[in-house]
């Protein structure tokens, strides 16, 4: 019996359940996100719908470029985009009805965010009775959450993936086995998961642009290129991915972030929200079931976007706020002086997070 792995995701998930909440954002470009303040305005585009992706607005793009790229727009006499706040509670809710969904059709599944899963279709045992399947899938989600999917269809996860996004929205994507390299081979290198943009300009640099420009190289090749990850890239661009489909996955990290109103240096305005992130943290892993965590993980965004991490692994596990502050802030002191932040730059966000939870 052959596997076939579905990977359903959600088209423009935040972005369309508000279009279908509010017949007049429908027909519009359409940012769900932060404030624009006008083009001042801090923080990112959570989602966006595909008028305003005709813009140049994708998810994370920060809310004030969005904003200028509206006002471009509405200059040449298109559409200025229409700004909604995101309201996870409700994406929450319509998130658990649709993984509802999938579950009727799918026994195993497993959900990988708030908008896509994977599901193990190898019971149907063929790849017409899966395509059959899910295109039942994809027309029940319309007609109960009036809201659209696109599915992928392969022999791994890893194809599977790559297949949803071929063509959305509401798009269904087979490729068998036989067919997995071919499918592969002229996609960008981008399309592979775990190349980043800085992966993709080494590798540019050597004029690797697609997948099949990789193939040449030997496993050591790789290794030597990109360590271990080249390794798993060999597999990879030959369209091998043994990873498992996992129904109960608990979180390798918990974390929240602040960006800030106004980039800022101020010791106590840092200070102050450290504070509020380690309590948020920590309620959060308590709230999950979690008792302990062992690694804190500081992330400083500078107003000119550089960004930098810095981790401390505990000797033992702890979990309790005053050790997780204690440890924050022993990351966060050398970025108040010039340990690290020699040019004094401002910081626009502050980010907190802790790994292996227990």
């Amino acid at each position: 019996m052959p596997r076939i792995i579905a990977h359903l995701d959600m088209d423009a998930f935040f972005a369309a359940i508000e279009e279908r909440d509010t017949p007049s954002f429908r027909g519009v470009p359409l940012v769900v996100g932060a404030d624009p303040r006008g083009g001042e305005g801090r923080g990112v585009a959570s989602t966006s719908n595909y008028l305003a992706r005709a813009y140049g607005i994708h998810s994370a793009t920060p809310i004030s470029t969005a904003w200028r790229l509206s006002e471009t727009a509405r200059r040449a006499g298109k559409p200025p985009v229409t700004f909604v706040s995101v309201d996870m509670k409700k994406y929450a809710r319509v998130s658990d009805e649709v993984m509802g969904i999938v579950r009727r059709f799918i026994p195993i599944v497993e959900q990988a965010s708030i908008d896509e899963a994977y599901g193990d279709l190898s019971f149907t045992e063929s790849y017409e009775a899966a395509e059959g399947l899910c295109r039942q899938l994809k027309e029940t989600i319309r007609s109960e959450e009036q809201l659209t999917a696109s599915i992928g269809i392969g022999p791994n996860k890893l194809i599977a993936k790559i297949a949803s996004g071929m063509h959305k929205p509401d798009g269904l994507t087979v490729v068998r086995e036989a067919e997995a390299e071919a499918f592969l081979a002229p996609l960008s290198i981008r399309a592979i998961p775990g190349i980043g943009p800085k992966t993709e300009a080494l590798l540019t640099n050597k004029g690797i642009k697609l997948v099949k420009d990789l193939k040449p190289l030997s496993v050591h090749q790789l290794e030597e290129l990109l360590g271990k990850r080249g390794v798993d890239l060999y597999d990879k661009v030959r369209g091998f991915d043994a990873s498992p489909i996992e129904e109960f996955s608990e979180p390798k990290s918990i974390g929240e972030q602040e960006t800030f109103e106004s980039d800022t240096l101020e010791s106590q305005v840092l200070l102050n929200q450290l504070d509020v992130l380690s309590r948020d943290v920590i309620d959060r892993l308590h709230g999950e079931g979690f008792q302990s965590f062992r690694t804190v993980v500081l992330t400083v965004r500078f107003a000119d976007f550089e960004t930098k991490s810095r981790t401390h692994t505990l000797a033992m596990p702890a979990g309790d706020g005053a050790t997780l502050h204690r440890e924050a802030l022993k990351l966060l002191l050398p970025f108040l002086d010039r340990r690290e932040n020699p040019r004094r730059k401002r910081i626009r966000l502050l980010g907190l997070r802790v790994e292996k939870l227990q």
